[in-house]
């Protein structure tokens, strides 16, 4: 059941969550462009298991954060905001937001199968080996090698949707929506 407030700023807990991971999806997509880059040796080896391990610490993070957010309502957008907002910018605002948390879970899992497929199994953080979801499949981790990058790509070009949406608010409406998510702001 999820709690409600009457407050106008996300809680602690979410605005912490979601900065944590920006900044872990900026991060790991960065240092994904750049490892595809290099040459076949054991530090590009390496470089792929460090992005296996931040993926799967974005999964358990996205995780966390999906409860939280069905355990304590988002608060409602300001009634000056909600109204100025024509209906289609209300659809993007969901659609947009929807499919960014189905795509924190679909680009990591993705990977964990194209991994497992591959025959190259997970073992986080050098210490703790993570089941292979499927089995060896060479035709099968052809098809989803792409596809890791097609929705990481799409993820991206979404929290770039996002981010621009917030600019707008921001610099054009000027009505103070991004305060809501910052921390250590008192409303």
């Amino acid at each position: 059941m999820a709690t409600t407030t009457n407050n106008t700023r996300y809680t602690g807990t979410a605005i912490a969550l979601h900065w944590i991971l920006a900044l872990a999806l900026i991060g790991i997509f960065a240092f994904g462009l750049y490892m595809t880059s290099l040459p076949f040796s054991p530090t590009r080896l390496k470089y792929f298991n460090w992005h296996k391990w931040a993926g799967m610490t974005i999964l358990i993070l996205s995780a966390v954060r999906i409860l939280w957010r069905f355990t304590h309502r988002p608060p409602a957008l300001p009634e000056a905001t909600a109204r100025a907002m024509p209906a289609w910018q209300h659809v993007a605002h969901h659609g947009v937001h929807h499919l960014m948390y189905a795509l924190f879970f679909a680009v990591p899992l993705v990977g964990w199968i194209y991994s497992s497929a591959a025959g190259f199994p997970i073992v986080l953080f050098g210490v703790m080996p993570l089941p292979d979801l499927v089995s060896k499949s060479p035709e099968l981790a052809e098809t989803l090698k792409p596809w890791h990058a097609y929705l990481a790509y799409t993820l991206a070009a979404l929290v770039v949707m996002h981010v621009a949406a917030l600019l707008k608010h921001q610099l054009i409406d000027r009505d103070g929506l991004l305060s809501r998510m910052l921390p250590g702001r008192a409303s």
